[in-house]
């Protein structure tokens, strides 16, 4: 039997868009909470449960994934990830990345920290509203953040985060003794 020789074709384009975020944690009576964001603009202002996300984004052209995620948190909270986290000196905990619905592979860190959602402030983005009309409207890209129990959070995010706060809890513990 003959075998088709196929020429080498060479690199492999990556054909998934990829985000980079991070799951900021923190210890509150004994127990772990994270930080979620509600994604902003007219499609999300009546979902809840399944439609908050961690802080992420896309990376700029030769961005390092953990750079990408540092800088995404700042543009979708308004807080340097420096300032927030408990002790900026380790290295983030590194969560892996997880595959969204749509393809998107969304790698995550999660960092030790505290903030208040109150102080939050966002980024923004502009787009045609209402629909079939030629007046741009400017939305917040996140339009507020909140702090969630575990099991709170895996209702509220999107259903391929939870895995994200699943691997959290896992690598630090159910009952975290109070810092």
């Amino acid at each position: 039997m003959r075998r088709l020789q196929l020429p080498d074709p060479g690199p492999i384009a990556v054909t998934h868009k990829v985000s980079a975020g991070i799951l900021l944690y923190r210890r509150h009576g004994g127990a772990l909470e994270v930080l979620l964001a509600h994604p902003g603009g007219p499609f999300f202002a009546n979902r809840d449960a399944g439609h908050w996300t961690i802080p992420k984004g896309e990376p700029d052209g030769a961005d390092e994934l953990l750079a990408a995620a540092a800088r995404e948190f700042e543009e979708e909270t308004g807080h340097a990830l420096a300032a927030v986290a408990r002790d900026p000196a380790p290295t983030p905990l590194d969560l892996g990345f997880v595959v969204q619905a749509s393809g998107k592979h969304v790698h995550c860190w999660a960092v030790e920290g505290d903030m208040d959602p109150a102080t939050s402030t966002s980024n923004t983005f502009e787009m045609p509203w209402p629909p079939g009309s030629t007046r741009l409207r400017t939305f917040p890209e996140i339009d507020r953040v909140a702090w969630f129990p575990l099991a709170e959070a895996r209702r509220r995010a999107n259903p391929s985060q939870a895995e994200l706060i699943d691997r959290l809890d896992a690598a630090l513990g159910a009952s975290v003794p109070p810092a």
